[in-house]
């Protein structure tokens, strides 16, 4: 069983990896889930599933603990999965009413949360869970700082899709767009403030204008109003000002939100994918799985080198790796790449190497293993 908050159809990476978690449980198991209002769309491997309106959060916890205690009764699971460690006090409690396992896949975010009610009470029980699973190596540290034990954590990192390429796909998404020959910069995600897309743009886009003063960035996603962290709007609004003041504004694209098409064209036609996130005070980058997305699509990314984003890029063949802070030297890796094509053109297969090495197959063995493995070793 698996209980979640992060799932279609909100979205997000979070919400994108408990889609295909549920999957891989349903290669093995039948499977049930408590999940958001309109899950039932998205979870076609569940075979019971209990919707919960997200909003207020009290509520939905609340509704979450009744339901999926319930159901973990009646239904008698091997295992109940917290999609985030947000639902680890309720697949604890309703794994210990059902002599089922409780297991949780953290994601950073739910480690580091500034709240001291979460500290107190939310902490303790991810500690207790039978199998914690982290989404990379940082993640991981910051479990061990907060006293989870290494014994029971593994690392999986979130998968990708390997996408069919199509150079057509290029040249018609750059002529829908009016956007010709230009070098393009392109940056994917939620609008959120640790994604530094304000910064970016005050910090290190002038200076990379000043080199190629026909390049664009164009940026795909809306703002994070669903989001627990970063979320409530108005970070476009911020972007805009701050490019306003930096004469920039005119080089900007924002597409808002993409379909898959879409947004596979536009990796294809882009000549580097852009991470400018930071590592703010309780608000962490645990992975980074849209730079794995681009080096799906043959796409190099320049990041800072923050949060669990090294364990999405790898130096030197998937994109570049900078120093938080260090603008200049961002702007100097974004050009290497606008400036010389033929460079992208002979990453492009490394790129595509590491992302099949994390392809969401991979992921789905992983995940069975990690399950399969506490089981056979008797630990409960």
């Amino acid at each position: 069983m698996l209980v979640t908050r992060n799932f279609p159809p909100l979205l997000g990476g979070m919400e994108r990896l408990n889609t295909y978690l549920l999957d891989s449980l349903k290669r093995v198991w039948r499977v049930s889930m408590c999940g958001p209002e309109g899950a039932a769309h998205y979870a076609v491997a569940a075979d019971d599933i209990r919707e919960i309106k997200v909003s207020p959060l009290a509520t939905f916890l609340v509704k979450s603990l009744w339901h999926a205690g319930r159901m973990a009764i009646r239904r008698r699971p091997q295992w109940i999965i917290a999609g985030s460690g947000l639902m680890a006090p309720i697949v604890w409690l309703s794994s210990r009413c059902s002599g089922a396992r409780a297991a949780v896949y953290l994601h950073g975010l739910d480690v580091v949360a500034p709240s001291v009610i979460y500290r107190w009470l939310w902490l303790p029980f991810i500690r207790r869970c039978d199998v914690v699973i982290v989404n990379s190596r940082a993640t991981m540290a910051l479990a061990l700082d907060k006293g989870v034990p290494s014994a029971r954590m593994t690392v999986i990192n979130p998968g990708t899709g390997i996408p069919a390429l199509n150079p057509r796909d290029a040249a018609q998404f750059r002529i829908a767009h009016g956007l010709g020959d230009a070098p393009l910069m392109l940056s994917v995600g939620r609008l959120t403030q640790r994604k530094g897309l304000a910064e970016f743009v005050t910090s290190a886009l002038p200076g990379i204008l000043k080199v190629r003063p026909d390049a664009l960035l164009l940026v795909i996603g809306d703002e994070a109003r669903d989001a627990l962290h970063g979320g409530g709007g108005g970070e476009k609004e911020k972007i805009l000002c701050v490019a306003r003041a930096a004469g920039v504004a005119g080089s900007i694209r924002f597409l808002g939100r993409c379909d898959e098409d879409v947004l596979q064209a536009a990796y294809q036609a882009s000549d580097v994918h852009v991470f400018p996130v930071l590592n703010l005070p309780g608000d962490v980058e645990g992975f980074g799985m849209v730079a794995l997305e681009a080096a799906a699509h043959g796409l190099p990314s320049v990041a800072f080198d923050v949060g669990g984003v090294s364990d999405a890029i790898r130096p030197a063949e998937t994109g570049s790796l900078v120093m938080q802070g260090d603008y200049p030297e961002f702007g100097a890796q974004v050009l290497r790449y606008t400036g010389q094509p033929e460079l992208r053109e002979s990453m492009k297969e490394a790129c595509l190497a590491f992302a099949r090495s994390k392809a969401w197959p991979v992921f789905t063995r992983n995940v069975l293993m990690a399950l399969e493995q506490h089981v056979d070793d008797g630990r409960a």
